[in-house]
């Protein structure tokens, strides 16, 4: 059998596994060792296993990881979400569509925080549905733009995908945080515009909510002020070079406990809890992480990805193309995969390929991750969707893909715009050089 042949019986055997259920970290462990027993031996495949380990174990870039998690864990067990729910929803609630508009900028500001999707959508499904219900909000729009404004939570830095994708391509995580702020406000712009149009023309889908006057307002500001802080002290020393991603990491774990802290909501079972939430994650990333290393190194010895690039290359198309069938693709897998999942299953082959087509990295991680933003909102799964339908249980899944169904065509929209104009992502980290 040619090595070639080789790598596709084991790519083959390794998504089996998936549609069968076996966790993907293990599916990639398990078909790389066995091809690595094949190619090289028992004794060979034990040296690069040790090594592999010890690759993950001793970089420090990982330490963000986990850090990160932790602070996320924080800030949404300590009730930051709903101190910038109330803020945001003085200055924007009396307008048509006010309530989902506020629900977006909160969101926006609450995964500034955690970076974590899940968590947004937790947070302000809880507690704006109830509201939304009060004002009359139609069940489409208010579960809809809910779920669709947790993606924003995965794109604006701190984001927990960009860390880890930086890890597995060597690209650094400071340059992927900066790139992903402009798009991730200009996302936030477009889902609060839409809303805006859609609820002038369709008023009873979103009436206005309550009239604050300025003075509440302006007195309202000081609630946010606190994570506004954190988030500043975290991208700002990111940006201007004083902190590492892992130091900064560290600075914004210290801020959330001190705000915390200092708002009487830090006990010793929140501390309990998100160090144990943060250690699991941790710990699926890190063995996914493992699973990646070991399938990648086989891959390499039956030169399957070089050949795929180079067919791809051979075919002569335009890199415009080859980014229309990427989209196509990550849609697709989108369906069955989980977010890590599809990172690390896809890199191996799709990185080289775009590299080749002279494709930034960093441009290319803020691409990924859009993706994985409209994964989370598509059916079949759509994890936002379910996670939504958890909150919500009088809501069907129908009315929240319905509502998402906008913000899905937005985020491709926005892909697009990345696509034709690719300094949206590249230019704010050209600037910090």
């Amino acid at each position: 059998m040619s090595e070639q042949s080789l790598g596709l019986l084991a790519l083959s055997s390794m998504l089996l596994m998936i549609v069968v259920r076996v966790p993907i970290a293990i599916s990639m462990l398990l078909t790389g060792l066995a091809g690595n027993v094949y190619i090289q031996g028992v004794e060979a495949t034990l040296v690069q296993f040790q090594l592999v380990i010890w690759d993950i174990a001793t970089n420090f870039i990982l330490i963000a990881l986990p850090l990160f998690i932790w602070m996320g864990q924080l800030g949404y067990r300590s009730g930051i979400g709903e101190d910038l729910y109330r803020c945001f929803y003085k200055w924007f609630g009396r307008r048509p569509g006010g309530l989902a508009v506020s629900s977006v900028v909160s969101s926006a500001t609450f995964g500034a925080i955690t970076g974590s999707s899940i968590a947004t959508v937790m947070t302000m499904g809880k507690m704006l549905m109830p509201e939304m219900k009060r004002y009359g909000y139609s069940s489409g729009l208010a579960s809809g733009s809910i779920a669709s404004a947790g993606v924003l939570a995965i794109l604006i830095p701190p984001s927990i995908p960009l860390v880890f994708y930086g890890v597995w391509t060597e690209t650094s995580i400071n340059d992927l945080f900066i790139a992903g702020i402009i798009p991730g406000l200009l996302l936030t712009i477009m889902f609060s515009l839409f809303i805006r149009i859609y609820c002038y023309f369709n008023p009873s889908s979103g009436p206005p909510g309550e009239y604050y006057p300025l003075s509440e307002k302006l007195a309202s500001l000081v609630t946010l002020l606190p994570a506004l802080v954190v988030v500043i002290l975290v991208l700002g020393s990111i940006y201007s070079g004083i902190a590492t991603t892992s130091e900064a990491a560290a600075v914004g774990v210290a801020g959330i406990m001190f705000v915390a802290l200092f708002k009487r909501r830090l006990s010793v079972k929140i501390v309990k809890e998100s160090i144990g939430e943060s250690s699991k994650l941790s710990s699926n990333i890190f063995l996914l992480l493992l699973g990646g290393g070991i399938f990648s190194r086989f891959l390499v010895q039956t030169d399957l990805t070089s050949a795929w690039v180079q067919s791809i290359s051979e075919m002569g198309l335009s890199p415009y193309l080859v980014m229309a069938a990427l989209v196509l693709m990550y849609l697709l897998l989108g369906a069955i995969l989980d977010t890590f999942g599809m990172i690390i299953l896809t890199l191996p082959f799709v990185l080289p390929l775009v590299l080749s087509m002279g494709v930034d990295k960093v441009w290319f991680g803020i691409f990924i991750v859009l993706m994985i933003e409209l994964s989370l909102i598509t059916p079949p799964i759509g994890l936002n969707v379910i996670v939504m339908k958890q909150v919500v249980p009088g809501v069907s899944l129908l009315d929240i893909y319905k509502g998402s169904l906008p913000f899905v065509v937005i985020c491709l929209l926005m892909v697009l715009l990345l696509v034709i104009f690719p300094e949206i992502a590249l230019w704010l980290p050209s600037k910090m050089h």
